[in-house]
């Protein structure tokens, strides 16, 4: 497939807002338990806005991938049977309850709403937040099943593409969140960094079963199978046309297999194996973080851009001849 970049800044955007999001949310739960030392409201406030940033990037981003950007809100209408409608009602939810969350932080406005038969007070933002949460899985969820659920692209449809979704933002949310802590609370950037290294080590596991899954594959298709006949040796000379057409630019890369074959340990180590060394050297110089989160993006663009390279869209079986 032909990888479009608004879609690569997109998902990599949203997922990183989402994995901030989740991490501020987790070291409110274990200071809410007293597993850590409570944070200013500021610190969750200012840390939800620094997610709504990443997840309007990634809003803004969506839009040139439309032909017709006044018309997205029609992109809702299916939800019953689409997962990008889903995911068109799933993002401004998200950044909705968000958005509360970060301003009950910042305004005070944090009410106790329940009380624990231990004594313990559960106040509006961690309500809040719970509700975020099950937005933000739900949110990679339909993300992910965009891809995950077209049968035809096999590199796509497997449980691991959602699990990937979820892992890959989690694991740049939280190296932000050890940056955004190193800067905040610097006596909290071990613990973000500590998940940070966790979710990336996850992260990379999962990624590489997907790539040796693929690697795997065989082709359900055929020349034959492509164009009707059973002759079993078939060369194509030309691909009927002249020129290119819609079925040329829209489903292929045009990339060299060299190339391809030059970015997948491109991407294994920008977003993998250099972030987790980085992250486990910043414990003990925290200004290796930002690098860390600023490598691994670039590692999950190019990681972003090989997954929609990497699946083979059945007509390419037929538009394959090229000057």
């Amino acid at each position: 497939m032909k990888p479009a970049f608004s879609v690569i800044f997109l998902t990599t955007l949203l997922g990183t807002g989402q994995g901030l999001f989740l991490a501020l949310f987790t070291h409110q739960s274990y200071a809410l338990f007293g597993l850590l030392p409570p944070q200013a409201d500021s610190f969750y406030g200012y840390g939800s806005a620094l997610a709504l940033l990443f997840l309007a990037g990634g809003l803004v981003a969506s839009f040139f991938h439309l032909g017709r950007p006044e018309r997205a809100w029609r992109s809702a209408a299916q939800w019953r049977t689409s997962w990008l409608s889903r995911e068109v009602i799933a993002l401004p939810a998200f950044m909705g309850i968000l958005f509360m969350y970060g301003a009950s932080h910042l305004s005070g406005l944090d009410p106790v709403l329940v009380t624990l038969p231990g004594g313990l007070n559960i106040n509006a933002t961690f309500i809040l937040g719970g509700i975020a949460t099950a937005l933000a899985f739900a949110l990679f969820v339909c993300t992910a099943m965009i891809y995950a659920c077209l049968r035809f692209l096999r590199e796509w449809h497997s449980p691991l593409t959602v699990i990937n979704y979820i892992l890959l933002g989690s694991a740049s949310g939280f190296t932000l969140a050890a940056v955004f802590s190193g800067i905040v609370a610097p006596s909290q950037t071990n613990f973000f960094g500590g998940w940070a290294i966790i979710i990336t080590l996850l992260a990379f596991a999962g990624r590489s079963a997907s790539l040796l899954r693929n690697a795997r594959l065989k082709p359900k298709s055929t020349m034959q199978t492509a164009i009707g006949i059973k002759h079993p040796h078939i060369v194509q000379m030309s691909q009927g046309a002249m020129g290119g057409s819609f079925n040329t630019r829209e489903f292929f890369h045009a990339k060299s297999a060299t190339f391809l074959r030059a970015i997948k340990p491109t991407f294994l180590l920008l977003a993998f194996v250099i972030p987790l060394v980085l992250l486990a050297l910043g414990m003990f110089t925290p200004a290796l973080l930002g690098v860390a989160f600023i490598l691994q993006y670039i590692g999950l663009l190019a990681e972003r851009w090989f997954f929609f390279a990497e699946a083979k869209h059945p007509q390419n079986l037929y538009y394959q001849w090229r000057s």
